[in-house]
């Protein structure tokens, strides 16, 4: 399967952070690209510019298995990507029970209605808040399982439901995305980026919770979305999981003063507590994207830093400038 104009591809989640811009990558590339989205956040902006880019979105909770599957029967997608969740730690621990509704419901809803409309390929995106506080580094695929929060526990089971549910010929691929980052990333989707980025642009200082020496594998949201473009395409002889990150860690005192550079702002971070949930060290092996996907990231940090901020204030109208 490639993209060859014939290919239909069905995103849930088209107006998230990362779903948007995987459509649009999509689109780009020749595919025939559906979306699937609640409606929840009422950007009419990304739906408009979705449909320009030949992009539909219908507006389907993916907890309505009735209305999705009809969904589906109707536009026969050969692939699914299912990227609609609930995303914020801190929050899974307030509504456990939400974020098991939206998480795992959402998904099984989503497995079923693919194999009721002859889906071969499911991309499934989890979170690498499914292995938990790192046992050795880098982390691989093969690290054990073992989320420290409820969001994390929610998308190892959507894994599991994926796997064990999906019918499609040319099986699950599960991909293990890290830190994502970039431009439209809003607050809710939990980055440290995009929460400190809202602070400089308010002219204050970031908040690092902790002692800033924890580390993060931070990844631009293009190369995500290349990542999820090869899993789509490649073929395997059962189901994968693959981890996507950079393979380099940065510590979140580095990534605070390179922000505050970038933007230009005269301040210096504030620190508070550590919070609940939050994971020492982590960064990924990407071995298996490399040879598996033939897949490597493209866009350093500095790069990613200055596109993702100069976007922000742009759409700011020149806030922080």
């Amino acid at each position: 399967m490639s993209g060859c104009g014939t290919v239909r591809v069905l995103v849930t989640g088209a107006l998230g952070f990362i779903g948007h811009h995987l459509c649009l990558h999509l689109a780009d590339k020749g595919f025939e690209v559906y979306g699937v989205d609640n409606m929840f956040r009422g950007d009419e902006g990304r739906v408009r510019l979705l449909g320009e880019r030949g992009v539909y979105t219908a507006a389907i909770d993916v907890r309505n298995l009735e209305a999705l599957a009809s969904y589906m029967l109707r536009v026969k997608p050969d692939a699914v990507v299912h990227l609609a969740a609930l995303i914020s730690t801190d929050e899974s621990f307030e509504k456990p029970l939400l974020y098991e509704d939206v998480n795992i419901r959402g998904t099984i809803s989503v497995v079923l209605a693919s194999n009721r409309a002859g889906v071969q390929r499911l991309v499934y995106v989890s979170s690498a808040a499914v292995y938990g506080e790192p046992r050795y580094l880098p982390v691989d695929e093969e690290h054990p399982t073992n989320p420290i929060s409820p969001y994390g526990a929610t998308k190892l089971a959507g894994e599991h439901l994926s796997r064990t549910l999906f019918e499609g010929e040319r099986h699950v691929v599960i991909l293990r995305p890290f830190n994502v980052y970039g431009p439209g990333q809003s607050r809710e989707y939990a980055g440290v980026v995009a929460k400190f980025l809202e602070r400089l642009a308010r002219g204050e200082p970031p908040v690092i919770y902790g002692d800033g020496r924890q580390t993060r594998d931070l990844v631009y949201v293009a190369d995500v979305v290349e990542a999820l473009e090869r899993a789509l395409e490649v073929e395997v002889d059962g189901n994968a999981v693959v981890n996507v990150g950079t393979g380099r860690p940065v510590t979140i005192n580095e990534l605070a003063y390179r922000m505050i550079r970038i933007a230009g702002a005269d301040v210096k971070p504030i620190y508070a507590p550590p919070r609940r949930g939050d994971i020492r060290h982590s960064y990924a092996s990407i071995s298996r994207a490399v040879s598996l996907l033939r897949w490597r990231p493209r866009v350093s940090l500095e790069e990613g830093l200055e596109e993702t901020i100069k976007a922000f204030f742009s759409e700011q109208g020149g806030a922080g400038s």
